[in-house]
């Protein structure tokens, strides 16, 4: 294995951006481990806590672009997992709610991300991954903000 640049080693954006990686691979092998994406239980996360929501509502709560919404809500519909119904309001936008099976389906996926989670913070003690949640909260808080 080659040494990292002590340059890049000791910058703190370096070492997000490679934890990040890592930790996409994981939830991504996890997911995949039950047929699902990042994206899925992106949605299915926002619409449980939420409720009902249009798709660009959703894309604003998750961070997803207009195009990735409407595919991931496809899929989910494809699998029984959302509904997807006109918005009486507006016959031009949807409306996308949580199916009982797209309820189990968050609690399952979950569960993958519980162990996800456990995996990538495996060296950290449990007060340390307190530590690292808040100064990762504060952080995108403060930079969501700008």
């Amino acid at each position: 294995m080659e040494e990292t640049p002590a340059h890049l080693a000791a910058r703190p954006s370096w070492l997000l951006t490679q934890v990040a990686v890592h930790a996409h691979r994981l939830a991504a092998e996890g997911f995949g481990g039950v047929g699902a994406r990042g994206y899925h239980y992106r949605v299915l996360a926002a619409l449980d806590e939420f409720g009902v929501a249009s798709q660009a509502e959703l894309g604003r709560r998750v961070s997803m672009d207009r195009s990735d919404v409407v595919a991931t809500v496809n899929e989910l519909a494809g699998g029984g997992y959302v509904e997807r119904t006109p918005d009486p309001d507006d016959r031009r936008r949807n409306r996308v709610s949580l199916t009982a099976e797209g309820r189990r389906r968050l609690r399952r996926m979950d569960r993958v991300l519980d162990g996800v989670q456990g995996e990538l913070l495996e060296p950290l003690s449990a007060e340390e991954r307190r530590t690292l949640t808040d100064l990762l909260t504060r952080l995108l808080t403060h930079h969501q903000r700008t």
